[in-house]
């Protein structure tokens, strides 16, 4: 769904110059200061770019899910860390509220986070709690007064290091099924007993740093509680999600139509045996095959995001998407390592980053596997569904 086509091409534009002249001449820079710039933070928190999913109410974009995802494939063609920097307030730092906050927590959050003057964060990560999000061990302890006590552990958390307002769930209702007995909770950096360890080391995309949260008797009022009513908090979180990997899907297809023009760009400069490497077959069959996956990773985001703004239900959609674009990705990054040769695995021409930065594609927002088994659970159940109402059709018929 594009509202105002005019309008949106503007925002491509301006978000293919930031990409051009902004961040690609500055990767380095990110890469080894692992931190993007305050000016160019600046520039981004100028161009909008942090608020593009909020809706305008509260001084954001409000872009549509289509929308949405073709700017997310503009932005990710350049390191991975920009859009890590403003893809949490568009993404998980902030579809909680919008989905299900409350008046008041919308007006006291969303324009923050729309400007990026606050840096949101969703801390659901611990030890012993990944894909398996109900497993999470943070209690929330209802005290006396109404306010709740916060302890728990978590870990690989984005943007945690620099974060001002982060979504913490926690277990408060243990008389009930673990889908129903835990809550989000919106605890602000300053808050008593919450601290934070510094950037993680880690394989890849530098410059958008990951860490732990750490929460001791962290003391929250009632109103802190996304939406007012505890025990909704993994289902605002799935519904978070469910947009997200929509989100990330786009993300993944930005870099790898980054390396293949780059890989092209090289295969025809590149001489070997007295002609250009794009000259030999094999290289071309690389190149076609990054291109065709490439375009069939686009088609199915976009027509994913459009069902989404049908209102259709996209549970399946999302999964299909972010397993089919984060695995292309890898594929792609690794075609273009091997055609670039022995540059495309030293420093110098920033492949390697690339192919460090989207492996972690593959493992946040549900890893490969655990999307595998939502879509094989869903055929099951769909195909179990429909037996059963024809079932009941030709039942009634015989009647």
């Amino acid at each position: 769904m594009i509202r105002d086509p005019q309008t949106f091409n503007r925002l491509i534009a301006s978000t293919r110059e930031f990409v051009r002249d902004v961040a690609i001449p500055n990767e380095d820079r990110v890469e080894r200061d692992d931190e993007i710039p305050p000016e160019i933070v600046e520039i981004m928190r100028s161009l909008g770019l942090f608020g593009w999913s909020i809706p305008e109410a509260y001084g954001g974009a409000g872009l549509t899910t289509e929308e949405l995802a073709l700017a997310n494939i503009e932005l990710s063609q350049c390191s991975v860390a920009y859009r890590v920097r403003v893809g949490i307030n568009t993404g998980v730092g902030s579809e909680s509220l919008v989905q299900d906050g409350t008046a008041a927590q919308k007006d006291r959050y969303l324009p923050l986070l729309a400007s990026g003057r606050m840096t949101g964060a969703l801390a659901l990560t611990e030890p012993e709690a990944g894909s398996d999000a109900t497993a999470l061990r943070t209690i929330g302890d209802l005290q006396s007064d109404g306010s709740y006590l916060l302890s728990g552990h978590k870990r690989y958390i984005t943007l945690a290091p620099i974060a001002d307002l982060v979504t913490v769930l926690a277990r408060t209702e243990n008389d009930r099924k673990p889908a129903d007995s835990i809550s989000a909770f919106l605890v602000e950096r300053e808050t008593a007993g919450m601290r934070f360890s510094g950037s993680t080391p880690k394989m890849g995309q530098e410059g958008g740093p990951i860490g732990e949260v750490f929460l001791d008797r962290c003391r929250v009022d009632a109103s802190a509680i996304v939406g007012g009513v505890p025990g909704r908090g993994f289902r605002t979180v799935m519904k978070t999600l469910n947009k997200q990997r929509i989100n990330l899907s786009a993300l993944a297809i930005g870099p790898a139509i980054r390396m293949l023009d780059e890989a092209i760009a090289y295969a025809n400069r590149r001489q070997q045996f007295g002609q250009p490497i794009g000259g030999f077959q094999l290289v071309q069959a690389m190149l076609a095959d990054c291109k065709v996956e490439i375009e069939a990773a686009r088609a199915l985001v976009l027509e994913t995001a459009r069902k989404r703004d049908r209102g259709e239900d996209v549970t399946m959609d999302v999964s299909m998407c972010k397993y089919y674009t984060t695995e292309m990705c890898g594929r792609v990054a690794d075609r273009v390592v091997q055609i670039f040769g022995g540059q495309g695995y030293v420093k110098e021409a920033g492949i390697e980053r690339f192919y460090r930065d989207v492996r972690a594609f593959r493992i946040y927002e549900g890893t490969s596997q655990i999307h595998q088994l939502n879509i094989g659970k869903t055929l099951l159940r769909n195909v179990s569904e429909n037996a059963h109402a024809r079932a009941n059709t030709n039942a009634g018929e015989t009647a």
